[in-house]
């Protein structure tokens, strides 16, 4: 049987990289050097208890390791277990260990690299940061809110909160106001800090001055803390300037070591059909479980350079930082990921010229900013010095088989292009990139380490080569705690655990190919079933979205009667449907795909709409095709786009007289 074209491999790693890597040193701390990697895979579910507790050892975690590793529930195998029961931590006091001289951030924007931060000024201003906080009242478990860009300032509120046991939650600076209250409205910040403004396309924007109408809607917000020198009108609280709080000198900060389980972060997911889930996250798991992440799966050691594009909001944001407790500088970017100018100029080459720049190690995107670049003609390969890149990391969407040919062709060719794919809701991965493996195109490379994840299909039996539902089915130290709010718990064990009890289903659509790598389609929630058969909208976005003339797109399934129509959305480069370029779509699905990838029908838009995290949103589509209100468009980058949507359906067509 020809193979297809995901299996082709597009690197492969030098023994003498493989064998110097953390994931292979590590292997041979638990006895199983030499061993494959699906057998270190089976180890760390089979054995997890030995193999946290020896990673907790290898990575050099700072805290009290006391008692057992892992403490089973017998009457509630998943959500009933807990990790490290009796041990103490601080996640703050990890991110700022190491040497005082050592560079631990590097900021930059659209204007590229700013300044560089030792871990010793670091640390001063963290300490300076949480004598502050104290001086608010700020104690362990209360939560303190941030509308922030990806700066020094943030990584510093993040930390002063974090040391002190407290929660730390943001919301990106560009959310709108109704966003911002549906997230923190519901979590009751005691502290509120906002910055000035934040830079995007050239242009700074305020941000204080929403501040006073978000606070008047958190009921039990006590402090607004101001960077910068903006004033906050109609605030209906105390208003503080962060340099005033940060006035007196202290050497170092403190830090409070609190249970394994004590709540970290509350992050939300995106809100498109109702309010935010708020997702309460542990200090202990989310430190455990990123450093496994960024040392096994993505070899980040001490002195690398991380820069990932994200806003403070989004997961990836804090996957991110967390780096930082492995040893490596954090390049903060604040600003547009392809800055436009006044004219209109795009710039695709800004992120690429910091990462050369400042010898960036490891370079975290998505697959629409590879296309963008990709789209503008830009080779940063050929225009920057790249020497030092080892891995880019993906995620948000699957990356396509030709995401992985461009950048093996356009950026380099020695590196590992890493897909990742997990979510919010683990603050982590379920499958990812490894340094010591081969990557081919199209697929993601694998399991992560501890995480026991199968595909299972409508029987709820484990498939190989044949696509279904996502699932993890043994515990990992970095699920949730709860949702916050009330029935919180209640409603944490339905979203994940109602389908199938004791086992997480994660959402997502995938299936295992024949190398052990995996292909994610898409979300089970946006599924296509044409005449029965499950489709992922990845398998018709990546035919799609590499046709020459296609900007974007976006697929639904349209119901009619006992069945669905596939429906295809483009925004195309003349504005319109052109004969040729529907033939070619049709015949690419047909040909690269099957033919019941084939839609039904194919509809010009002007734009597609994303969520703030950058994600396409195809139940708002389908919600406002049908005439069903779309209850957060708050949740949105680009809400008004949605208008153009509506007289697509049939039925809207005939009320409005367009269609007979």
């Amino acid at each position: 049987m020809k193979k297809s074209v995901e299996s082709t491999v597009m690197w492969t790693p030098e023994r003498a990289s493989a064998e110097a890597a953390q994931i292979t040193q590590f292997a041979h701390a638990l006895g199983l050097e030499g061993q494959p990697y699906e057998r270190l895979h089976r180890y760390s579910i089979m054995h997890m208890e030995e193999f946290w507790s020896v990673f907790w050892d290898f990575s050099r975690i700072c805290g009290e390791k006391r008692g057992p590793s892992v403490r089973f529930d017998d009457g509630a195998w998943m959500t009933g277990t807990k990790f490290f029961p009796d041990a103490k931590l601080n996640f703050a006091e990890n991110m700022l260990k190491g040497e005082p001289d050592e560079i631990a951030v590097i900021e930059a924007d659209e204007n590229g690299i700013g300044r560089e931060v030792t871990l010793a000024d670091l640390r001063r201003r963290v300490a300076r940061a949480q004598r502050g906080l104290q001086s608010l009242g700020v104690v362990p478990g209360d939560r303190v809110a941030g509308m922030l860009p990806n700066n020094l300032d943030a990584l510093v509120a993040l930390l002063a909160t974090t040391s002190l046991g407290g929660v730390w939650s943001t919301c990106a600076p560009e959310f709108g106001e109704a966003g911002v209250v549906d997230r923190f409205g519901q979590i009751s910040p005691r502290v509120l800090i906002v910055a000035s403004d934040y830079l995007y396309n050239g242009r700074r924007h305020e941000i204080a001055a929403k501040a006073g109408k978000i606070a008047a809607k958190l009921q039990e917000l006590e402090h607004i803390v101001v960077i910068g020198d903006a004033e906050v009108p109609q605030a209906p609280c105390q208003v503080h300037r962060l340099a005033d709080l940060c006035q007196e000198e202290v050497g170092e900060p403190s830090f409070v070591r609190l249970p394994f389980d004590h709540p970290l972060y509350i992050v939300y997911t995106s809100g498109t059909t109702g309010l935010p889930k708020c997702i309460v996250h542990s200090s202990g798991g989310t430190l455990l479980n990123l450093r496994k992440e960024h040392m096994l799966h993505c070899d980040v050691q001490p002195g690398d350079r991380i820069l990932y594009y994200t806003n403070t909001a989004w997961m990836m944001y804090h996957w991110m930082v967390a780096a930082r407790a492995s040893g490596a500088a954090l390049v903060l970017y604040d600003g547009a990921p392809i800055p436009k100018k006044q004219d209109g100029t795009l710039l695709p080459g800004v992120l690429w010229e910091i990462a050369a720049s400042a010898g960036v190690t490891h370079f975290g995107t998505s697959p629409k900013y590879l296309t963008l670049v990709q789209q503008q003609g830009y080779r940063p390969g050929q225009q920057h010095d790249l020497g030092k890149l080892r891995m880019i990391m993906s995620a948000g969407a699957p990356l396509t088989v030709e995401n992985f040919d461009w950048v093996y062709s356009e950026v380099k060719a020695d590196l590992c292009l890493a897909s990742i794919s997990g979510g919010t809701e683990i603050l982590g991965c379920f499958v990812m990139g490894n340094p010591t493996q081969p990557v081919r195109a199209g697929e993601i490379q694998g399991p992560a380490l501890g995480m026991a994840v199968n595909v299972l299909d409508e029987r709820n039996a484990p498939v190989l080569g044949r696509k279904g539902d996502l699932v993890c089915t043994e515990p990992f130290p970095s699920m949730p705690l709860e949702f916050w709010g009330e029935d919180g718990w209640q409603r944490y064990l339905a979203t994940y655990f109602s389908d199938r009890s004791e086992v997480w289903t994660h959402g997502d659509l995938a299936q295992f190919t024949d190398s052990g790598g995996i292909i994610i389609s898409g979300r089970t929630d946006s599924t296509l079933k044409p005449g029965g058969v499950r489709i992922g909208t990845g398998e018709i976005y990546r035919v799609v979205e590499s046709i020459a003339g296609v900007k974007d797109s976006l697929v639904i399934g349209y119901p009619v009667e006992d069945d669905m129509e596939i429906w295809l959305f483009i925004v195309s480069d003349s504005g319109n449907i052109e004969p040729k370029l529907e033939a070619d779509l049709r015949e690419r699905l047909r040909k690269d795909a099957s033919p019941r990838h084939v839609p039904k029908r194919i509809i010009s838009v002007p734009e597609i709409p994303y969520t703030l995290s950058g994600k396409k949103v195809e139940k708002a589509v389908l919600q406002t095709v049908m005439g069903i209100e779309v209850k957060n468009r708050g949740s949105l980058i680009n809400p008004n786009c949605l208008e153009a949507f509506r007289l697509t359906s049939p039925d809207q067509q005939r009320a409005e007289g367009v269609a007979g």
